[in-house]
């Protein structure tokens, strides 16, 4: 098999040639291990072994950052500071009334440049899975607009304001999708999205609020997916173990990056309620084992989880964080993979 078989064979909840894996990482750790095994960016891909290739779209929006030691803007123009993708300067939503709400200056679509995509994918589709879509971190960026903890007062005292603010989130991240795949959705294979409702300690929310506020908004994303005849997969991190049913019944093929090391992700049982349902990618533990550990450990960790994780496909081997982070060192993660390489066999 190919990668691409492979991971289509693993959404299927088949048993391909091997286990499928994943590779994300920060810039930092990606520039360190490109110097350090001396090799491209496409090198270091294939070195990883890894099955998937990602193409994204071009925001052509307002991109200008007006605050000083501002790093990062959102395309609701959030300016955030500080690492990575920071953290907000201001919530501009927080006290808006719905008319405020109404005539905020929301992104545009058209803001998406989508002339790259097709060209992108085609370099990769016939042998790698093909990742594509808006990233679409509704979630966040509601706690970006309205303020964390005032997002969640209003959900029980307004409402009104917190559906409005989602459905012109969601407006644009759908249009701007659905954009992605008008133009290019022969040529990829997942809609990749992201948004965490997990902690170390658990959800962030309850099932009845998630059922209530986002389950409509997720469902309809993977909606659009499936009408593309694609697959879906979305980032979450945390333990959420309690939220899954739902998301389950939303449609969604796919969960990432599994976090063994959050409550209530025990791997074994969550192979055993829902591995028949929906694809786990993820599972091997960045926050200890990559991190802290060593290759013999780190082999026989992921040794560990192939055990567990493996039997009857359903399975992507990777770290249980999207960004491998700069301290994590190389050697262990050429352990990792290369242990899935060397016993992932079906």
């Amino acid at each position: 098999m190919n990668s691409k078989e492979r991971v289509l064979t693993t959404f299927s909840h088949r048993e391909p040639d091997r286990v499928p894996m994943w590779c994300g990482a920060s810039a930092e750790f990606w520039d360190k291990a490109k110097k350090q095994l001396g090799l491209d960016d496409e090198g270091l891909r294939v070195r990883f072994h890894d099955d998937f290739r990602r193409v994204t779209a071009v925001f052509s929006g307002p991109s200008s950052l007006s605050r000083e030691g501002a790093t990062y803007i959102t395309p609701f123009g959030i300016e955030r500071h500080g690492m990575g993708y920071g953290q907000p300067y201001n919530h501009p939503l927080a006290n808006a009334s719905p008319d405020e709400i109404h005539s905020y200056p929301w992104p545009s679509p058209d803001w998406v440049d989508v002339t790259n995509v097709r060209d992108e994918a085609g370099k990769y589709c016939h042998e790698y899975a093909i990742l594509g879509g808006d990233w679409s971190p509704f979630w966040h960026d509601a706690i970006d607009l309205l303020g964390m903890e005032n997002l969640f007062i209003k959900m029980y005292t307004e409402p009104e304001i917190v559906d409005a603010v989602l459905n012109h989130i969601m407006d644009y991240y759908l249009a701007s999708s659905r954009k992605i795949f008008s133009a290019a959705a022969d040529k990829i294979d997942i809609f990749f999205i992201g948004n965490d409702f997990g902690s170390q300690t658990g959800p962030l929310m309850d099932d009845a609020l998630f059922r209530r506020y986002f389950y409509p908004h997720l469902k309809k994303m993977v909606d659009l997916g499936h009408d593309f005849n694609l697959k879906v997969m979305m980032h979450c991190c945390g333990g959420f173990r309690q939220l899954i049913p739902a998301m389950i019944e939303t449609g969604l093929d796919a969960l990432h990056a599994v976090q063994p090391s959050c409550l209530g992700m025990e791997l074994m049982q969550l192979k055993k309620d829902f591995g028949d349902r929906i694809v786990f990618n993820g599972c091997i533990d960045s926050h200890h084992v990559l991190i802290n550990g060593n290759p013999e450990s780190v082999k026989s960790k992921t040794m560990e989880v192939l055990n567990l994780m493996m039997p009857g496909g359903g399975f992507i081997a990777g770290a249980s964080h999207d960004s491998i982070l700069e301290e994590t060192p190389v050697e262990n993660v050429v352990a990792m993979f290369d242990t899935v390489m060397e016993a992932g066999n079906y």
